[in-house]
């Protein structure tokens, strides 16, 4: 399940059913936690159940009148005083111990008879996959859950990293999207990119004072260590060449913007920029603004290059009709030109 499919059934849900959320990790399952707790206006409170004990869990006992009982700790005494989403990550990789006291929480909503507020939503997260440590859940605890496996797409993060990573690592993930994260088997001690090690990265670049400047050898360094070597490469020749990388998006949105940099490039760039407005229009449904705009980057084009566009995206194999008949309305004199010049 994608995340906009996640969130809409989540916020959907009574506060008493508690969610199951399972993926691989980097994925972003702790984001999407935090992104409802913002829409539900509640704060979250997270443990990670992997690093907990049982005192941890069921608290330390304490004698009043006469009688010894367990004080609760903290975080799960704010998860009863007052309406919060209490979030346990890893719970696959907790003890028994700590999963049964899990187990005591989600069943009855209470741990060693102090409940929790009846508006506090509970969530838990676990990494799956045969390449984790972990133990296997017990099903009599699955059963209680409402359980997701999250799949996000690649648009999923780039809406997330719109306010939360630097434009250049976004753009270098829209115009290479298969990079985002590493598919497929893994080598031990191998470095590979995630949704999560995009991200810090472009923290450390940016507190580094290094974004700008990937001239600089720590550049790749860092890059190195983070996302591992291919993606390291590819990435670093994204920023050494930015003033040189056109998408779509540039084009049918900011036109006025990129157009200095387009009418300096080539026909090799110009054709890598038709493949990625072909690719657009195949997935997308362009506005009267985006058709012109095509078009205004039609008129850019030597004339072989203007029959190339239109071809392109006319014999798309999942061409848009809409967008094609679109399109021809703005740049039909183009064509005709082009193609009289050609016969000439």
């Amino acid at each position: 399940m994608d995340f906009k499919t996640f969130k809409a059934c989540a916020t959907r849900l009574p506060e008493n059913v508690s969610v199951l959320v399972i993926g691989d990790h980097g994925i972003g399952k702790s984001q999407a936690v935090y992104q409802l707790g913002g829409d539900f206006k509640l704060p979250v409170v997270e443990r990670r159940l992997s690093q907990m004990s049982e005192g941890d869990m069921i608290g330390l006992p304490e004698l009043k009148d006469g009688v010894t009982r367990f004080a609760p700790p903290d975080w799960y005494k704010t998860a009863c005083d007052t309406p919060v989403i209490l979030f346990l990550d890893e719970l696959n990789r907790a003890t028994d111990e700590i999963q049964q006291g899990a187990f005591q929480i989600v069943l009855g909503r209470e741990l060693n008879g102090h409940k929790l507020h009846p508006e506090t939503r509970v969530y838990v997260a676990v990494n799956h996959g045969a390449e984790y440590n972990v133990n296997d859940m017990d099903p009599a605890l699955l059963d209680r859950f409402w359980t997701v496996e999250l799949k996000p797409t690649v648009k999923d993060w780039l809406t997330w990293a719109e306010k939360n990573v630097h434009p250049y690592v976004s753009n270098f993930i829209k115009q290479n999207q298969r990079q985002l994260e590493h598919k497929g088997q893994t080598e031990p001690g191998k470095v590979y990119p995630s949704r999560r090690s995009w991200a810090r990265l472009s923290d450390v670049l940016v507190n580094a004072k290094l974004i700008d400047e990937p001239e600089n050898s720590l550049f790749y360094s860092l890059s190195l260590g983070l996302v591992g070597t291919e993606a390291s490469i590819a990435w670093t020749d994204f920023v050494k060449n930015m003033d040189r990388q056109v998408s779509a998006e540039d084009v049918l949105d900011t036109w006025t913007t990129v157009k200095p940099r387009v009418i300096k490039l080539g026909n090799e760039k110009f054709n890598a920029i038709i493949e990625k407005l072909a690719d657009h229009s195949s997935q997308n449904e362009w506005s009267v603004k985006q058709a012109k705009n095509a078009t205004k980057f039609m008129s850019c084009l030597p004339a072989e290059m203007k029959i190339v566009l239109w071809s392109s995206i006319s014999d798309h194999k999942k061409r848009s009709l809409k967008n094609l008949k679109l399109f021809h309305t703005y740049c039909k004199k183009q064509i005709i030109d082009s193609v009289q010049l050609q016969n000439d």
